[in-house]
Formats: structure tokens, C-alpha cells, sequence
């Protein structure tokens, strides 16, 4: 019989930060957000996050099914550029807000649905 835990704790999530909307010099795209994965620098290793699940959580004032905390879902589409930024698609576009505090960003494997803080 095992008692307790054995060992550490697995993290089952790596943060990131939302840098904002894909852009051109006067358009912007909000449906397409920009985000900066930590620890990744390049865009071979972003290839391992394409198709991974993403989810933005934050604190609403009002408690909803006894949660304070609300989730919008995403998948990773490509890479952006040849630094380890990736391009995500929610399925409703992230709010500006999002950009004021470094988040934490959340990439899941497809086949897991984890509620983690973006």
C-alpha cells in the first residue's frame, strides 16, 4: 500500500505570455493572438506545440456554476517568426486585457483537458 505521495509533483503545463494580435502596420487580426511560449526559443522546437490546447483562465466578479474563474479554449496554429513565438486561435478572440499581466499559458497534449491558468 502506498501512502502520500511519492516524489514531486509533475507539471502539466508550461506559461507563456500574450504579446497581442497578429498585425501588419495598420491592420490587426484578433482572431489570431500572438503568444510567447517559455523556453521556447526557436521555431523547430515550436514544432512540438503545434496542435496543443491552450486555455486563457481568469477572474470574473461573479461566481458562475460556484466558480469565480472563467477559461477560453485554444489551439496552437504555427509558428510566428524564427523565435519561438506561436500564433493560437481561441475560440472567441482573447481581450486586450489579457496583454496587462504576464499570463501564464497553458499547452496541453490534444487528449488531455486540464483547466490551466493562462
Amino acid at each position: 500500500m502506498v501512502k502520500g505521495r511519492q516524489g514531486e509533483r509533475v507539471r502539466l503545463y508550461v506559461r507563456g505570455t500574450i504579446l497581442g494580435y497578429k498585425r501588419s502596420k495598420s491592420n490587426q487580426y484578433p482572431n489570431t493572438s500572438l503568444i510567447q511560449i517559455e523556453g521556447v526559443n526557436t521555431k523547430e522546437e515550436v514544432a512540438w506545440y503545434a496542435g496543443k490546447r491552450m486555455a486563457y483562465i481568469y477572474k470574473a466578479k461573479v461566481k458562475k456554476n460556484g466558480s469565480q474563474y472563467r477559461c477560453i479554449w485554444g489551439k496552437v496554429a504555427r509558428p510566428h517568426g524564427n523565435s519561438g513565438v506561436v500564433r493560437a486561435k481561441f475560440k472567441s478572440n482573447l481581450p486586450p486585457k489579457s496583454w496587462e499581466i504576464e499570463s501564464e499559458s497553458s499547452c496541453t497534449p490534444a487528449t488531455f483537458e486540464l483547466s490551466i491558468d493562462v
